[in-house]
């Protein structure tokens, strides 16, 4: 059974959103700060941790980043209807998705399943281990390795870098990777996936006018330079 991790202070939510989990079949723990929330989740017993920015005694974005220094454990922070400075910086902390308050719950169950399959099963797996020069992406253990040091990548960072990686050469329009990543109808701003692409190259010591990996094709979107 898979467990979830809610972390938020508002117990009406909370709760309506815990029965529905328990009813979809998983495991439900519950913190109402930040202090509390951040210490379950050290713990790293957890499949997936639903974080609000919101939080008594330490803020969402501290716990994200503080659970992110020990834990891949997919992320999907909780944000105030239009905060898009919030969102991007969740994103940049290392969460790996984000939903607006107020939410549709099914669309959030929706989004939890998604992360657990990528998660688990790799993306549209071609190739156990991908190898480019310095680069080595396993993804059987979805785990990747640059001059022989492990990079640490949150869940959609690697399906991004996974998509692009497996398919040298071929460019993918923003719509694309969003789709294909992202596994449901994307209605967020399309932002979001240059915050992905920037701590990507950030991550693998890639630039942006010298791309070794990632490569901007502009007007068209991105492909990996194998």
């Amino acid at each position: 059974m898979d467990k979830v991790l809610i972390i938020d202070d508002d117990e009406l939510l909370v709760k309506g959103l815990r029965l529905s989990l328990m009813q979809n079949g998983f495991a439900v723990d519950v913190a109402y700060d930040g202090r509390s929330g951040l210490e379950m989740a050290r713990r790293n017993q957890h499949d997936v941790v639903i974080l609000d920015l919101m939080l008594p005694e330490i803020d969402g974005l501290s716990v994200c980043r503080k659970i992110r220094e020990v834990s891949n454990v997919p992320l999907i922070m909780l944000t105030a209807k239009g905060d898009d400075v919030d969102k991007i910086v969740g994103i940049e902390m290392g969460a790996d998705d984000y939903v607006t308050k107020p939410f549709n719950t099914r669309e959030l169950i929706a989004r939890i399943n998604a992360l657990l399959r990528r998660s688990r099963n790799g993306y549209e797996r071609k190739q156990d281990v991908l190898e480019y020069g310095d680069l080595k992406i396993d993804a059987r253990s979805r785990r990747v390795f640059l001059k022989g040091k492990e990079v640490e990548l949150t869940a959609r960072e690697y399906d991004v870098l996974y998509l692009l990686a497996s398919n040298p050469g071929k460019v993918f329009s923003k719509d694309q990777i969003l789709d294909r990543i992202w596994g449901y109808d994307f209605n967020g701003d399309i932002k979001t996936l240059n915050v992905y692409i920037s701590k990507l190259r950030e991550k693998l010591g890639d630039s942006t006018s010298d791309p070794k990996y990632i490569v901007t094709k502009w007007g068209s979107g991105y492909y990996f330079k194998g």
